[in-house]
């Protein structure tokens, strides 16, 4: 399927109406939870670091990370393909090789690389999702994890499996790794748009739910005002 039902409750700005007679024939997220902590991290090194991430619209994941302790930066952008279609309405076709992601700048002395995914899969997205989050179809919406180093990708690798021999979900885990991928900044409104946008029907079903699970699940990290890309 295309990119079709999330543009519309998305981009074409469907009335609250609407967008719930949408939503309503799509089942909810599953309920989130707090998953257990990765018995594999990486090393806390002294550097800032980078990590990128996928988990359905770009929106929702971007604004739940501007909002934890450690994460400086985060950024909307794809990821997954090529430099020539790393635009919205083209990877919208979903044949890109792209996913809308997202990527964080992070101190490894707060926040370490391992805590960023056991947020991810707890409460940003349903990791057992494939090709889809919500009322969001097709392979740009996948979830994925793009590890920008060796170590990422197996702590990333060592994190999913663990998960999935808990059998904490109902199905296994969709998530894929993807290492040796480019990130390429998204357009400027897509930019901050949790934050710029709380009324907005799409965000208001589907994101801010995020962030309050942000909130009630990982208390020790949440952080009540959001790292902003434009300051």
């Amino acid at each position: 399927m295309s990119k079709i039902p999330g543009f519309l409750a998305r981009a074409a700005g469907l009335s609250l109406f609407a967008a719930l007679s949408f939503l309503a024939a799509r089942p909810a997220m599953a309920e989130t939870q707090r998953l257990p902590p990765p018995v594999v991290d990486a090393r806390a090194s002294g550097q800032t670091e980078t990590a990128v991430l996928a988990g359905g619209c770009f929106w929702g994941v971007q604004g739940v990370f501007q909002h934890v302790e450690g994460v400086s930066a985060a950024v909307s952008g794809y990821a997954g393909g090529g430099a020539t279609t790393a635009h919205y309405m083209t990877v919208g076709r979903g044949d890109t090789g792209h996913a809308e992601a997202v990527r964080l700048t992070y101190d490894p002395q707060k926040i370490s690389y391992g805590k960023i995914l056991q947020i991810f899969l707890s409460v940003v997205h349903d990791p057992t999702e494939r090709d889809r989050q919500g009322p969001d179809v097709g392979a740009q919406y996948r979830s994925a994890i793009f590890p920008m180093t060796a170590e990422q990708e197996r702590v990333a690798k060592a994190y999913v499996a663990q998960i999935d021999r808990a059998h904490v979900f109902a199905g296994p885990i969709a998530t894929s790794i993807e290492a040796g991928k480019g990130f390429y900044p998204a357009e400027a409104y897509h930019q901050d748009f949790l934050t710029n946008n709380p009324d907005n029907a799409y965000v208001a079903i589907n994101d801010l739910p995020k962030l309050e699970a942000l909130k009630r699940n990982f208390p020790e990290v949440y952080r009540e005002k959001p790292e902003l890309v434009a300051q």
